[in-house]
């Protein structure tokens, strides 16, 4: 019943995510940050819905992920779409998925489709921002980052945005260790290399550049008296 919730979840952030694109490319940054409220707060929940596996026996655990082969979190179609979608396109896992053709046809279209990262960036160089390079775009979230109060809709936007990739990266990281917790250093499902292969996707980011404007903001110079 977990799995199947988490399926339902994966396809309502999807949906709202579709949504979010089609907003990013008309402008309407009030609709783009209620649909990405909407998707940090089903995010926290597939979170905390980890916690429940935790709370089975091992040996019940055992049974329920063979009942699983070969798909898990990690190797569902529709998580592999989320991932896509929000900007971390990989055609190896792509290829993973040639042996079933209604998941590779869906994942090639996410694979050749713009991005929510793409949509995002757009949206800011028709604001004005400077975003063909890198560090551009990092520089253009420095700015927003320094005068919130002149950005208001982008600053919500962005911190909406890292929050999204924060929530993932959470539901890697506690996927993992409920993993160990459970299983040790078995192999994982659908032939993946179990806890091994699982730590190696907790770097992963969708918005690289929304992370690294962290480190390039600096405070604003105290006010001089009298000045």
């Amino acid at each position: 019943i977990i799995h199947q919730t988490y399926e339902l979840w994966f396809k309502q952030i999807l949906h709202e995510i579709d949504a979010t694109i089609k907003w990013l490319d008309e402008g309407r940054a009030f609709r783009v940050n209620h649909a990405l409220r909407a998707i940090v707060g089903i995010e926290k929940v597939l979170v905390t819905q980890i916690h429940i596996l935790e709370s089975m026996a091992q040996i019940g655990f055992l049974e329920f992920r063979d009942k699983l082969n070969p798909a898990s979190g990690f190797q569902s179609m529709q998580f592999r779409e989320l991932e896509f979608v929000s900007g971390q396109k990989d055609p190896t896992i792509l290829e993973q998925f040639k042996s079933d053709e209604y998941a590779y046809a869906k994942l090639e279209r996410r694979m050749n489709d713009p991005t929510l990262a793409d949509a995002f960036w757009g949206l800011l160089g028709r604001e004005g921002f400077p975003v063909g390079t890198k560090e551009e775009r990092v520089q253009a979230i420095v700015d927003i980052l320094t005068m919130p109060e002149r950005h208001g809709n982008l600053f919500l936007m962005q911190d909406l945005l890292i929050e999204h990739d924060e929530n993932i990266a959470l539901w890697r990281y506690h996927h993992v260790l409920m993993v160990e917790r459970m299983l040790g250093m078995k192999p994982g499902t659908g032939g993946s290399a179990g806890v091994g292969y699982l730590m190696t996707t907790l770097t992963k980011k969708f918005f690289p550049e929304l992370w690294e404007a962290r480190t390039h903001l600096k405070s604003e110079p105290p006010a001089v008296a009298g000045g």
